[in-house]
């Protein structure tokens, strides 16, 4: 068998690429290595934004087509992105009251904004955005964005993907990849699976850090493009306030920070840029990242931030195009397409940098890269297309979430909500037929064997981890105990699962 495009990496542009390739018609295999969103893709500030600050770089464009994003994505997963206001509270030392309003007239109107609310200018002595703030802050704009579950995203993609014939092959690692008589011949080793041999007409490298390792050490180019890997560390700490809205903060440095509302019970602190050197796969947070991040919210609020309150921390690594900037945080975030086409030679295209705000929009210029191959390749199509559970209005999110609390009674009212949050209507498929928690099966706190059973039969997930913290962020939640029950009941119905596929 020969697929139409052979996907290298599960991350959000390699899941979004698969989807709007398989959704045109096209056959479409996606190999990634480990789990799906097992790295950049699930280590973002989880903001669906236009990057005010990108405007300072001069980034119109990028800002132009990630503003106009937002209410596309809005629209397309609602259960798992959700309007955001953000706080910009005004610092006199920093850039100038004149100039931040006119960067914020310039982000309202730029991307034809329909849906959000537009800035506002706020009084932080009366306004209750300013009660956890220091004195001296006495004035800001408020201002909207969207807020995004990014790993879920990623999930949500590889799933639409797979319902329209796509292939997605996890814990998959490309050994070699070479041009044989006009084709891919591709050489991969699954866990479990040992090697096999697949066939493309077309290559798609989406590999995020690893694009320029598959570019030498698979591929055999002796002088691969390069990026730069630049490094952004977050941490989760007690939650700092009781409201809904997210602070973005200027720091002295000319960066900024940002202070989220994140899983009902903490505060979410980043982000940094520093160059990585080493193992993409393997990012940490330094000393030195810690007390940065710390020292820059506790310069606006009252109450200092403390190492004390830290309850996670997570790196990621940005797989930006090496554009020379001399500052990690100047370097592009735009998204770089090279194609690689020798005469006679079965096409390759390579994905650097990008945001997870444009993964759609990255995906449509790559098929339009790869179109000249595929004549026969459908027109796009992801612009009005909704995500697996997700086909429903923006503002029924609330009713919704209502409404499936009253169709299953026995549930948590907390629970319901997160099923919906994470699933859409398909919490519903999920519940279908039960009428108590017994139904469900044996629970492990919020998680019952019904979910876990839909986690590893329709999203991929293999272990407590894959479930824990990528499928969503329950590890923040569980006890010990209940997560050393679910480690094990899933090994046991790993090793059930494997004894049954060796006796057939």
């Amino acid at each position: 068998m020969i697929h139409d495009v052979f996907v290298i990496g599960g991350g959000v542009n390699g899941c979004g690429i698969a989807r709007d390739a398989a959704g045109r018609g096209l056959g479409v295999f996606l190999a990634e290595q480990h789990d799906l969103a097992s790295g950049t893709s699930s280590a973002s500030t989880k903001l669906i934004h236009g990057g005010l600050r990108y405007l300072e770089h001069y980034e119109f464009r990028l800002v132009r087509e990630a503003l106009i994003e937002r209410e596309v994505l809005l629209r397309a997963a609602p259960h798992i992105i959700w309007p955001l206001r953000f706080v910009l509270p005004h610092h006199k030392g920093l850039r100038p009251w004149p100039l931040l309003r006119l960067g914020l007239f310039l982000y309202d109107h730029l991307g034809g904004r329909k849906i959000l609310p537009a800035t506002r200018s706020i009084d932080l002595r009366t306004d209750v955005t300013g009660q956890p703030l220091k004195d001296l802050y006495t004035r800001g704009y408020e201002y909207s964005d969207c807020w995004v579950e990014d790993s879920r995203l990623v999930v949500l993609n590889a799933r639409d993907a797979a319902e329209k014939g796509a292939i997605i092959r996890t814990r998959t690692k490309c050994l070699s990849a070479r041009r044989v008589d006009g084709i891919w011949e591709i050489r991969i080793a699954t866990e479990g699976r040992g090697e096999e041999t697949v066939h493309a007409r077309a290559m798609i490298n989406s590999a995020g850090p690893w694009v320029s390792q598959v570019l030498g050490s698979v591929i055999g180019h002796n002088d691969p493009d390069r990026i730069r890997m630049v490094k952004g560390s977050h941490l989760v700490v007690e939650k700092l306030y009781d409201h809904d809205r997210c602070y973005i903060f200027q720091n002295a440095d000319g960066r900024i920070c940002f202070a989220i509302p994140y899983e009902t019970n903490f505060t979410l602190i980043g982000t940094t840029d520093e160059d990585h050197k080493g193992d993409p796969g393997k990012p940490e947070i330094s000393v030195a990242e810690t007390d940065y991040l710390l020292g820059a919210v506790s310069e606006y609020f009252r109450k200092p931030v403390t190492r004390q309150m830290i309850r996670w921390a997570y790196s990621g690594i940005r797989p930006l195009y090496d554009d020379g900037a001399s500052k990690a945080q100047e370097a592009t975030r735009d998204y770089v397409l090279k194609l690689d086409h020798p005469m006679g030679g079965a096409p390759l295209l390579s994905v650097f940098g990008g945001k997870i705000t444009t993964f759609r929009k990255l995906a449509e210029a790559a098929m339009e890269k790869i179109s000249p191959f595929f004549p026969q390749m459908g027109k796009p199509w992801t612009h009005d297309a909704s995500l697996p559970g997700g086909d429903f209005p923006v503002e029924e999110v609330n009713q919704r979430m209502v409404s499936l609390a009253q169709q299953f009674p026995f549930l948590d009212r907390s629970n319901a909500q997160r099923l919906f949050r994470a699933y859409g209507t398909d919490a519903e498929k999920i519940l279908e037929g039960s009428r108590s928690v017994a139904d469900l099966g044996p629970s492990f706190g919020p998680l019952s064997a019904r979910e876990i059973t839909w986690l590893k039969d329709r999203e991929w997930a293999l272990n407590s981890d894959d479930i824990l913290w990528r499928r969503s962020k329950l590890g923040l939640h569980m006890s010990e105990k209940d997560q050393g029950a679910l480690r094990n009941f899933m090994s046991e119905e790993n090793n059930r699962q494997v004894l049954q596929h060796v006796r057939s």
